[in-house]
């Protein structure tokens, strides 16, 4: 379907989405367009630059602190202060922007909601304009839902309801259902500019205002393309500067080396840094895959938080953020709760306890969980350390020190290389493609919350093991006839398992190995997953 709007050199070519009209209005689309124009060849400019630069690691198997930036780095400067509503941050939850997940966000105790238009949302049409529908309504303290069984979800009078921060789509994604004088718009102009343009207003003058996150960052000159839109953006609406509040998701191996400058960029808008950790472990893989040995990692459940090198990572993001006044907001704890299953419920809560009183006890201000029963532990270990205080600002971390090699010290993580490890890769893999392309892109996945970060993280681990010869531990080399051969079991598997929903599943199959055996590596798999979306 084609539809030229009344905005100028403005058409989308997606069809009709329920209140859609409320939202894609000519003024909206203006504004987006507007944005599109004064930055989009930027953006361009950037996604080249990345290329460059992961060519350079690749060959080298380096990255280092910034000499030119050096500046930055040694002078004395803070970002400004946060307002009221994001002092305390604590807990947040994270999840796509369906109503049934907005309600139960908003209502679930947690002190603010990653509402995410990226890696927990599928892109298609309807759910890019229907989840901004219901931030409409979530602004508006208007969001419900009654559903054909006879459920009733509304927000609660008894409660603090959460704070939104909207996430919208990474640099690299354009949105091909909207065209701006003949070419995709960039996605995240997209998602950022509706939100925007609708409801910053609004929020702000409900005590709240126009509140991100911001990902797969990979440079603090991305972090000043995104300042210079939030600067626009205020200006073209009359929006008081410094309004809009972004916290980053340091989710990149090369924006690892770019914090401090990242946090300068942003400076009047910032809320902080995120350790993105699940896609910060993608973007290790990806940008050594072709490094050498000594970046090979393990099976993905060997590298928890305390290995040597996301141990650096993590300790240098709270060092960071706290010498510059920005709030240091740590990971997914992806474990949910399983209500048919007492004992995996309790294994679930007792690992959640323990990754947040790490986090709390290493400096980090807050953390996220994924479901709203894990709300509570997560508040629990970090009151225990807070108090009555609503974040830990004060905790400067001094005492830590990392250098460039121990962010790349990949090489000192233990464990092994297994069949089983590759079978759980392609597992885990080809279920969550199959929930993406049905257009659920949070999916839940042997008791734990998956986003896209998964199906990356072991595409391109497999991709790295295949294309480096590795030898598994029990003597078998990893080659195209193997992974092929487990994508083989591993169907047979899901279309024998009871309840799987098999309507997707050759088409994820097929999109698995394309992405994983691939002679060339596929910068994002959402991106050819894309294409075969509607």
């Amino acid at each position: 379907m084609s539809q030229t709007t009344t905005a100028q050199g403005v058409q989308v070519l997606g069809g009709a989405v329920e209140r859609g009209d409320e939202i894609l209005t000519p003024e909206a689309l203006d504004f987006v367009a507007t944005l599109h124009r004064a930055f989009g060849a930027r953006r361009d400019e950037l996604l080249e630059r990345r290329k460059q630069r992961r060519e350079e690691a690749a060959r080298t198997g380096k990255l280092d602190f910034l000499p030119e930036t050096r500046e930055i780095r040694e002078s004395d400067w803070q970002v400004a202060e946060a307002p009221p509503a994001l002092r305390d941050r604590r807990v947040e939850i994270t999840g796509p922007t369906d109503r049934k997940m907005s309600v139960n966000a908003l209502n679930s105790g947690a002190k603010a909601w990653l509402a995410d238009l990226e890696d927990a949302n599928t892109p298609h049409w309807s759910n890019v304009v229907s989840g901004q529908v219901n931030l409409y309504d979530v602004i508006r303290k208007q969001v419900e839902l009654s559903t054909p069984e006879g459920k009733q979800y509304k927000l609660r009078d008894d409660v603090e309801h959460a704070v939104p921060l909207v996430r919208p789509r990474g640099w690299h994604f354009d949105e091909k259902h909207i065209l701006v004088d003949g070419e995709p718009v960039v996605g995240a102009l997209v998602d950022f500019g509706l939100y925007f343009f609708h409801n910053a207003r609004e929020a702000l003058r409900r005590g709240t205002g126009p509140y991100f996150y911001l990902p797969k960052m990979e440079s603090h000159l991305e972090a000043r393309l995104w300042n210079d839109v939030f600067t626009r953006a205020q200006q073209e609406l009359g929006v008081p500067h410094g309004s809009v509040r972004a916290t980053v998701l340091i989710e990149t191996i090369p924006a690892a080396f770019e914090m401090e400058e990242i946090l300068y960029e942003l400076r009047d808008h910032s809320a902080g840094l995120n350790a993105g950790r699940w896609d910060y472990l993608f973007s290790v893989i990806k940008t050594f895959r072709s490094a050498g040995s000594e970046f090979i990692l393990p099976d993905r459940n060997s590298v928890g938080m305390t290995v040597p090198f996301m141990r650096a990572y993590t300790e240098l993001l709270v060092r960071t953020c706290h010498k510059r006044g920005a709030f240091a907001i740590g990971g997914m704890a992806a474990f949910i709760p399983n209500r048919r299953d007492p004992e995996i419920t309790e294994q679930a809560m007792a690992k959640i306890h323990e990754d947040k009183r790490r986090e709390a006890e290493d400096g980090f201000d807050g953390s996220w969980v994924a479901h709203p029963d894990t709300v509570e532990p997560c508040k629990e270990e970090f009151s225990k350390v807070l108090g009555d205080k609503p974040n830990q600002l004060d905790r400067k971390r001094e005492d830590v020190s990392v250098a460039a090699d121990d962010l790349v010290d990949v090489a000192s993580t233990p464990g092994d290389k297994t069949i089983d490890g590759l079978r759980a890769a392609v597992d885990v893999g080809v279920r969550y493609l199959t929930s993406w392309l049905g257009g659920n892109g949070a999916a839940g996945i042997h008791n734990l919350m998956e986003d896209a970060a998964t199906a990356e993280i072991s595409r391109s681990q497999i991709w790295q093991w295949l294309h480096n010869d590795v030898v598994l531990a029990d003597g078998r080399r990893v080659t195209k006839e193997l992974v092929r051969e487990v994508l083989g079991e591993t169907e047979q598997q899901l279309r024998a398992e009871k309840g799987f929903p098999v309507e997707n599943l050759d088409r994820a199959i097929e999109l698995f190995e394309q992405v994983a055996v691939a002679d060339e590596f596929v910068d994002f798999l959402t991106l050819p997953a894309y294409e075969q979306l509607d």
